[in-house]
């Protein structure tokens, strides 16, 4: 089997989370990951919890596969070695504020002097450009700048945090796409380029009704708590013993729906007889169905739902979503063995490819794990070469 990416060699200066969940898609895709770390130190996420026998479970569950070569990037023997792997790789990528490449005197202009063919892609806070280019970010500090937080939560409450770094994640995803059309340029042209992320820009683009909603009225989105803000009704109601998620999106449903409740007045009641009336009249009718959906069980509603065809699920709890039967057999949860944490659960990978299907072989490195092997593999080096860079502090 040839993975679908096979013979792409990526050397990944990212750390905590936005970069090294990209590089971690790349790399279950069959791309070669060389994750570049400092001396001693590594990526700041070996230090976050939760930890078994010491090592970082949150750097285990986004780092899987990747081969650690540590490298001090700031010494001219360093730098010299990275040179030398970057003639010998497809990509770049890296997650530093940007200016850090450049006084390191390895910003992508530099490297595509040495690799025109190279793609260098750079994810940060605010892109490349603009009048933020150089400030730091977190994941927060996107979802507060970015808008999310301002819809999110229940009306009339402070800002709520979304649940996952959305921030993160979505910048990551964004890469990837940049990444992988950056490649089919190559493919065409030869050429590398640039792919310039900015994590503030991916939340900008992922507002897509909020936006429409300002722009058409002027008004400005609030949070609407567990209900959609455009298709009622959608959203999360309270059952017999736990809450349901019912999602209404068409009258045909809006019909069935009420006839399986036995409400067949509700269809054509002038206050809810299309999906716009029913937003407009939204706080008349969650008490009406409130009212119904508490006289039964999560379980019911689901099953009852399904039968006429209505979308409806549970609100899972975490220990309920990794035993859930779907989720199995989609091979969404898989465990990993590591020498020093021993069988561990992790994500399993969400692109599912009939003819390339990715894997996961390895779990994530310890640090410095690879060096010898890459140094001596791509650069010939032997073993008295390698050991005056360690005692010199190269690596």
């Amino acid at each position: 089997m040839v993975d679908s990416l096979a013979g792409i060699r990526i050397l990944d200066l990212t750390r905590i989370l936005a970069g090294p969940y990209a590089t971690m898609i790349l790399g279950d895709l069959g791309a070669e990951i060389i994750k570049i770390e400092q001396p001693e130190v590594g990526d700041e996420a070996r230090g976050f919890g939760p930890f078994k026998n010491d090592f970082s479970l949150y750097f285990m569950s986004i780092n899987r596969g990747k081969k650690s070569v540590t490298l001090n990037l700031k010494d001219p023997q360093g730098k010299k070695i990275f040179l030398d792997l970057v003639k010998k790789s497809d990509i770049v990528i890296e997650n530093f504020r940007p200016g850090t490449m450049k006084k390191l005197g390895l910003d992508y202009p530099t490297l595509k002097a040495h690799h025109p063919s190279l793609v260098y892609a750079a994810c940060s806070g605010f892109g490349q450009t603009g009048p933020y280019a150089t400030r730091g970010a977190y994941d927060m500090i996107i979802q507060g700048m970015g808008g999310i937080l301002s819809i999110t939560g229940e009306p009339n409450r402070p800002p709520v945090r979304v649940g996952t770094s959305i921030g993160d994640i979505t910048s990551a995803l964004f890469t990837t796409i940049g990444i992988f059309s950056a490649l089919r340029y190559r493919e065409q042209t030869g050429k590398g380029q640039l792919v310039d992320i900015g994590m503030l820009d991916c939340q900008v683009a992922i507002l897509e009704n909020a936006l429409m909603r300002y722009f058409s009225t002027n008004e400005i989105p609030q949070p609407l708590g567990r209900r959609h803000s455009s298709i009622t009704p959608f959203e999360v109601f309270e059952s017999k013993d736990n809450y349901v998620v019912i999602a209404i999106g068409n009258n045909e449903l809006w019909e069935k729906f009420c006839q399986h409740i036995n409400k067949p007045d509700l269809i054509n009641d002038p206050k809810f007889c299309t999906n716009a009336l029913r937003t407009e009249n939204h706080e008349q009718l969650f008490p009406i169905l409130t009212e119904i959906t508490t006289q039964f069980t999560t379980d019911h509603w689901v099953k009852s739902m399904e039968s006429i065809g209505v979308p409806c699920g549970p609100v899972n709890t975490i220990d309920k979503v990794v035993t859930d039967p779907q989720v199995i057999e989609r091979e969404m949860i898989v465990e990993v063995e590591h020498e020093t944490t021993g069988t561990l659960k992790i994500p399993g990978i969400p692109v599912k490819l009939s003819e390339s299907p990715g894997r996961i072989e390895h779990p994530a490195p310890n640090l410095g794990q690879h060096t010898m092997e890459v140094l001596n593999e791509l650069l010939d080096m032997d073993e008295t070469e390698i050991e005056t860079l360690k005692q010199n502090n190269v690596i």
